[in-house]
């Protein structure tokens, strides 16, 4: 499965940005901009956190933004603003990422500090 959306502006959710999120299920693609286009990958196993929100007038046209926190250097938040089906595509980004840290052997285990008696050695 493939998504690709537009940034829109918030007034009516009107395509007229020149941004466009390609989201696969190895890759986040941005691409922005008109007569400087800057094009910025990221690789679903870097990412950590997904966040999704709305303000009350992406509310009102059916937006969202999901802001992808990432191992990346380049993007440490990739935030895919004011874009349609931004719930479905945050659950979509959540699981695929898993199942690509899993792919790569990349899981990370957080370890709290609740072993017990033995940890106090």
């Amino acid at each position: 499965m493939e998504y690709v959306e537009r940034k829109r502006w918030v007034f009516f959710g009107l395509p007229f940005t020149f941004t466009k999120y390609f989201i696969k299920e190895d890759m986040i693609t941005m691409d922005e901009g008109l007569f400087k286009t800057v094009e910025n990958d990221c690789y679903m196993y870097k990412v950590q956190d997904v966040q999704h929100s709305a303000s009350l007038g992406e509310k009102m046209f059916g937006l969202g933004t999901v802001t992808c926190f990432t191992g990346d250097i380049t993007h440490s938040q990739l935030v895919l603003r004011h874009i349609k089906h931004s719930r479905e595509i945050k659950d979509y980004i959540l699981k695929q990422s898993e199942e690509a840290r899993l792919k790569r052997r990349t899981v990370n285990m957080l370890d709290i500090g609740a072993g017990g008696a033995e940890d106090n050695d």
